[in-house]
């Protein structure tokens, strides 16, 4: 499967007004790409407009709830009539909660889904009919906690598990039948970004992440690439990587390290505030347009990630693969003859 260069697509992003969605538009637009862009908050899609025409980019957006299925309909319609066509569409927009699961009410918990699961629904099976025209790219937005959950954002960690699932089924089943879409899943990191100033928040103190945290810029870089070159699913940051195959290897040291070191190091000792403001149910316009927190020791690359965007490198790592399976099977083979001539 062959994609366009960035210079040459038409890019739908959902979430665009904050952190790694903001991120993505503005790397995107800075490239040549022409861009609709999608989020609740419309002042603040109306400022990004402003700026980016005014750096001589070409964009449109669209007031959008990625909950509503009539809204994401919408939102591809108004990108066809616009510019033709979409060459690649991000389902970014996402949300979190932090606190126990019993203390979550239901109304928050199914905004919650509505959001981070049904978004990427409504905006996949709207981009699958007009990607299926032309072929392009669907990239949607997981997480580290796809694969390693995490205790205090419970529900959050459930919404990401279904993305994956989702995301891989679909995969299959436009691969069966030839369609010419390539479907990545992005799993990051923790990500320094509006997350918990965003994220509804039933805890007594307000919440952080827990470290290392890796700058935004790292999963636009990623997003973009997979928008250029086909892949599966892309980690970014080691440590997303590193907890994916220690949850997978060794679930029941991965639980216990969640509870005791994730717990902690998902609680600040800032008490939360009374009127804490967030972004569940509606948009927080004063946390709008800005791609960090600003929060502390980012790291601003990942050798990791570099190293698997790299092609040359990934095929070194592949053949050093094969070539030391194979040694290992040489040498159990020729264990295993000995033991029978002697």
């Amino acid at each position: 499967m062959r994609l366009k260069t960035l210079s040459q697509q038409v890019i739908v992003i959902t979430g665009a007004t904050s952190g790694i969605g903001l991120t993505t538009a503005r790397m995107a637009a800075s490239r040549g790409a022409r861009l609709v862009l999608a989020a609740r908050a419309e002042q603040a899609l109306q400022d990004l407009e402003d700026q980016m025409r005014q750096r001589g980019a070409e964009v449109l957006v669209v007031p959008t709830d990625v909950g509503s299925k009539d809204e994401v309909k919408a939102l591809a319609q108004a990108a066809i009539k616009r510019f033709g066509r979409i060459d690649t569409w991000v389902n970014n927009a996402g949300v979190s909660i932090f606190g126990r699961i019993e203390d979550v009410s239901e109304d928050d918990a199914h905004r919650l889904f509505q959001t981070n699961f049904w978004g990427v629904v409504n905006g996949s099976t709207e981009a699958v009919k007009h990607l299926r025209k032309e072929g392009g790219a669907l990239i949607n937005l997981g997480s580290e906690v796809s694969e390693a959950a995490v205790p205090l954002q419970g529900m959050y960690v459930a919404s990401k598990h279904a993305v994956k699932g989702f995301t891989d089924a679909l995969r299959m089943e436009l691969e069966k039948e030839g369609a010419p879409i390539s479907v990545t899943l992005v799993k990051p990191a923790a990500i320094d970004t509006m997350f918990t100033v965003h994220a509804k928040n039933y805890m007594d103190v307000e919440p952080k992440l827990p470290p290392p945290i890796y700058a935004p810029e790292l999963v636009a870089e990623a997003i973009l690439d997979a928008a250029q070159n086909p892949k599966r699913d892309v980690y970014v940051g080691g440590a997303a990587k590193a907890n994916a195959v220690g949850a997978f290897h060794l679930p029941r040291l991965f639980d216990k390290m969640g509870e005791t070191q994730m717990w902690e190091q998902q609680r600040s000792k800032k008490p939360s505030r009374w009127l804490r403001r967030d972004a569940l149910h509606s948009p927080d316009e004063k946390a709008e347009l800005q791609q960090r927190l600003g929060m502390g020791d980012v790291a601003e690359t990942s050798p990791y990630t570099r190293v698997t965007r790299s092609k040359p490198l990934r095929y070194a790592l592949l053949g050093g693969g094969v070539l030391a399976a194979a040694a290992w099977m040489l040498s159990r083979q020729n264990g295993t003859g000995e033991q029978k001539n002697s």
